[in-house]
């Protein structure tokens, strides 16, 4: 029975994904220790290191439908490794005694890393197809509100007009950094391990190179220039990745959330009948997927930390901080994929409300432009003493509940420099977008580059 909400039947569709947790699925996961046997023993055969019969046998017999998965929890319960225990049944399986070759010159770190790195490689591209839907949608809404006006928020206050493309744009940089990240990561970390019992090789004397360069052509993994058995940062590096992509999710997720209560109304998730309903409450419409994403990504900011934990090993082995990854990595993959999965379903639909935006903006009777105001009295007057002049008739507005563009009209020292069409020019947000639009151009011109 499932005890985690990962592998929950209830749950499992909110905290990861069918292909995410197939890759780190107990079958999967003994599949790649016997592809990596598999391809071992076909690499020895070729350089005569073991008898092409007994790798032709090894290899028939590298199918997960032939490991007995109950009685390969009893060996690792015992050996405290799983590869040990396929290794054992494998040998089992293989007639003639061939199957004594099988894991020849190798370890079982050998194996589980390596078998780790191809986990990794498939489960990195699920992330970033993710990414990428994530950017195009983001793109989309970029571009589609280009030169819708919004406000800008400054520590919960309102700031200043932009659009909600810039918003958007805002975004989707962030993921266009995390699109390059994917790719420059693949170097470093899609390396395979084979270095025997302290990672010299030395079992397999003068050979154990031409093995190591065979078995990563075979698997198409990149050659290691040395072992990494205790040197971790490759699978740290990984799971920082998604410790910054999940972080991101988390800041648009925020800002949803808060853009979607009631009072401020500028956008809702995409409405699904049923979807983020209350049990007493029929009018509300929840922002399940940012709440989610919201609820997921500190878990695995937790998780990266321990993985950060488990690069402290000791000498050529380690006592125990590997069995860390062993956890955490699977977990941080599966709860990246599931808040990866809300984040697209919430994006490509999200409903974008332009009026509730342009209502906002003049909820204050103009004082959100102040900062037009004073960059258009500035010249005239001076910047300081236009800063000044502003606050000053910002704090009256405030205090009397009265237009702010009023005020600024009666004001003797704004009317001798400015008429009551250029206040009015200022005061609307229009007018004082910057270069949004300009942003958001640069910003979409880097979009599938």
């Amino acid at each position: 029975m499932a005890a985690t909400l990962i592998d929950s039947q209830v749950f499992s569709g909110l905290f990861s994904t069918p292909a995410m947790s197939e890759i780190f699925s107990d079958r999967q996961r003994v599949q790649y220790y016997l592809d990596v046997e598999a391809a071992l023993a076909r690499v020895q055969a070729r350089l005569d290191i073991i008898p092409k019969e007994a790798a032709d046998e090894i290899c028939q017999h590298c199918r997960v439908e032939e490991i007995d998965l109950e009685q390969l929890r009893s060996q690792t319960e015992l050996i405290g490794y799983p590869v040990f225990g396929v290794v054992q049944q494998l040998v089992e399986r293989c007639k003639g005694g061939l199957g004594q070759w099988c894991h020849w010159g190798t370890t079982t770190q050998d194996i589980t890393d390596t078998a780790t790195i191809l986990q990794i490689r498939a489960a990195l591209k699920l992330v970033e197809t993710e990414v990428d839907e994530i950017a195009g949608a983001l793109a989309a809404l970029a571009e589609d509100y280009r030169d819708t006006p919004m406000v800008a928020r400054s520590n919960l206050q309102q700031a200043v007009p932009i659009t909600f493309g810039y918003k958007a744009a805002v975004w989707l940089a962030g993921f266009h950094r995390h699109q390059q990240r994917l790719a420059e990561i693949k170097k470093r970390v899609l390396v395979g391990e084979f270095g025997g019992a302290a990672g010299n090789l030395a079992s397999l004397g003068d050979k154990g190179l031409a093995v190591q360069a065979g078995l990563m052509k075979e698997l198409n993994l990149a050659i290691p220039v040395i072992a990494w058995h205790t040197m971790r940062d490759r699978i740290a590096e990984v799971a920082c990745l998604l410790g910054l992509i999940t972080g991101t999710l988390s800041k648009i997720a925020l800002d949803i959330k808060l853009m979607a209560q009631t009072e401020v109304g500028e956008v809702t998730e995409p409405f699904t009948a049923g979807r983020g309903a209350s049990s007493t409450m029929p009018q509300k419409h929840n922002p399940v997927s940012s709440v989610y994403m919201s609820g997921i990504v500190p878990i695995v900011r937790q998780q990266v930390a321990a993985l950060l934990n488990a690069m402290e090993e000791d000498h050529e082995r380690a006592t125990g901080t590997w069995e860390i990854e062993w956890v955490v990595l699977p977990e941080i993959f599966c709860l990246s994929a599931a808040a990866l999965a809300q984040a697209k379903f919430a994006l490509r639909g999200l409903n974008v409300h332009p009026d509730n935006m342009m209502r906002n903006l003049q909820m204050t009777g103009g004082l959100v432009s102040s900062e037009a105001v004073m960059m258009g009295l500035g010249p005239k007057i001076g910047r300081e003493k236009a800063h000044d002049l502003v606050y000053k008739i910002c704090c009256q507005a405030m205090e009397t509940d009265r237009p702010f563009a009023d005020l600024l009209k009666e004001n003797n020292e704004v009317s001798k420099a400015l008429t009551d069409n250029e206040v009015d020019k200022l005061l609307d947000p229009n007018n004082y977008l910057g270069l949004c639009g300009e942003m958001v151009d640069r910003t979409l011109a880097r979009q599938d580059k």
